[in-house]
C-alpha cells in the first residue's frame, strides 16, 4: 500500500511512476493514452491500491493501460448515443418518463472503462447558467417527464450552494414525481460528503442516490461513513456496478460486493455489461460468462441483495435486463422452472384445470 505521504489526486503519468503504480519503461505508451483520456485518481482510491499487485482488481479500474491505444471495430465514441438524444446541452431524454441532466462534465475520478470517456473530463465545465435554465426550461415544458436524474460527469462534484439550487429549481417543477443523482463521490472521494452536501439534499420530492461501486474493496472505512451519512438523512440508496474482466468477473468477488452493499444498507440495483467505448475491450466478459455469474447468486445471496444484469443497448435503444431467465420451456412446450442450482423441473402448465376452472367463481354481474 502507499504510504499514506500522497495527499493530492494524481492526474498524470509522472505522478503515477513516483506512486508506484506503473512502470517507467510503461511511460511512453501511457502518455499517449493520457494525451486522449483524462486521469485522475484521488488518494482515497490510491490508497485502496496494492502496487506490488499487477493484478490489483481497484488499479484495472483507474490506473491507464497501454491498451486504450487501441478501439475496436464495435466500439464507439458515444456508444449508447447520448449525444443523439440531447435535445438541449445537458440533457438526454431517451425516455418518454425521464431524463438524464448533466450540470457537469468532471468526476474525482476517471475510470478506464467509462462510456462517457470521450466527454468527461478535468475541465468538463458547468453548465451555466444560461444553458442550466434552458434545461430546466426543457424539462417544466414537458408533463410526460417524471423523473430527472442528475449525472455527468458527477454531480456531488458540485458545491452544496450550486447542487442546492439545481435541486430547488427541479422540486419547483409540479409534474416531477422524483429525482436521482448518480454518483462515485461516495467511494473515490468520500470526504467530499460533508453534512453541508447532506444538507443540500434534502427535498420534498423523492430522491434516490445511486453509487458506482465495483468491488468490495471500495467500500472502505471512509466510503462506508459517507454513505451512512446519506443513510442518516433518509436518503435511500441503490447500487450501480459495471461487470469487469480482472475486477468482478468472478462468483466470490460479486457474492462479496453484494455482501458489502447490503452492509452499508445500499441496495444492489444493476449489474451492467460493459458499453463499448473506445478503447475498453479488456474489460469485456461474454454474455454466457455473463449469465453464468449472475445465475450463481441466486441461491448464494437473499434476493434483495442480487443485481439485475443489465445492458445498455448500442445505438441509444435503452436498457434491458440480459440475465437468464429460470423459467422456459421444454422442447416438449411445457414449462420447465430451473432451480438456484441448475436443476430442472416441471411447472403447471398455464390452462386451468377443469375442475378448477369449474369452481371458479362467476365473474358476471360485477360492477
Amino acid at each position: 500500500m502507499p504510504d499514506g505521504t500522497l495527499i493530492r489526486t494524481i492526474r498524470d503519468i509522472p505522478g503515477l511512476i513516483a506512486a508506484g503504480l506503473v512502470r517507467a519503461g510503461e511511460g511512453a505508451a501511457l502518455e499517449q493514452v493520457a494525451a486522449r483520456y483524462a486521469i485522475a485518481l484521488t488518494p482515497a482510491v490510491t490508497a485502496l491500491i496494492d502496487p506490488s499487485d499487477p493484478a490489483d482488481p481497484i488499479a484495472a479500474q483507474y490506473v491507464p493501460h497501454p491498451d486504450e491505444r487501441i478501439t475496436a471495430p464495435d466500439e464507439h465514441p458515444d456508444p449508447i448515443a447520448d449525444l443523439a438524444l440531447s435535445p438541449v446541452k445537458g440533457i438526454v431524454h431517451r425516455y418518454p418518463d425521464r431524463v438524464l441532466l448533466k450540470p457537469l462534465l468532471a468526476c474525482p475520478v476517471y475510470c478506464r472503462f467509462c462510456f462517457r470517456r470521450e466527454q468527461v473530463g478535468p475541465d468538463g465545465g458547468v453548465l451555466s447558467e444560461t444553458e442550466l435554465a434552458a434545461a430546466l426550461a426543457y424539462i417544466a415544458a414537458r408533463p410526460a417527464i417524471r423523473e430527472v436524474i442528475l449525472t455527468g460527469g458527477d454531480p456531488l462534484m458540485l458545491s452544496p450552494r450550486r447542487l442546492r439550487g439545481i435541486l430547488a429549481a427541479l422540486e419547483a417543477i409540479p409534474h416531477l414525481e422524483s429525482l436521482r443523482i448518480h454518483t462515485r463521490v461516495p467511494v473515490a472521494a468520500p470526504s467530499l460528503v460533508t453534512e453541508a452536501l447532506v444538507a443540500a439534499l434534502a427535498t420534498r420530492k423523492a430522491l434516490w442516490v445511486a453509487v458506482h461501486v465495483n468491488h468490495a474493496r471500495e467500500l472502505a472505512a471512509a466510503a462506508r461513513a459517507a454513505l451512512a451519512r446519506l443513510v442518516a438523512r433518509g436518503i435511500p440508496l441503490l447500487s450501480q456496478s459495471v461487470l469487469l474482466a480482472g475486477v468482478n468477473d468472478s462468483e466470490a468477488a460479486l457474492e462479496a460486493l453484494c455482501r458489502a452493499l447490503i452492509a452499508a444498507r445500499v441496495k444492489p440495483h444493476y449489474l451492467h455489461m460493459l458499453d463499448f467505448a473506445p478503447g475498453t475491450a479488456r474489460f469485456r466478459v461474454e454474455v454466457a460468462r455473463a449469465r453464468a455469474l449472475h445465475r450463481s447468486l441466486r441461491g448464494r445471496l437473499p434476493g434483495h441483495a442480487i443485481p439485475t444484469l443489465i445492458l445498455d443497448i448500442p445505438g441509444g435503444h435503452g436498457k434491458v435486463p440480459a440475465g437468464e431467465s429460470h423459467l422456459a420451456r421444454g422442447p416438449d412446450g411445457s414449462w420447465r422452472a430451473r432451480d438456484p442450482w441448475g436443476d430442472d423441473h416441471a411447472y403447471p402448465p398455464d390452462r386451468l384445470r377443469a375442475q378448477d376452472a369449474s369452481s371458479a367463481p362467476s365473474r358476471r354481474g360485477r360492477g
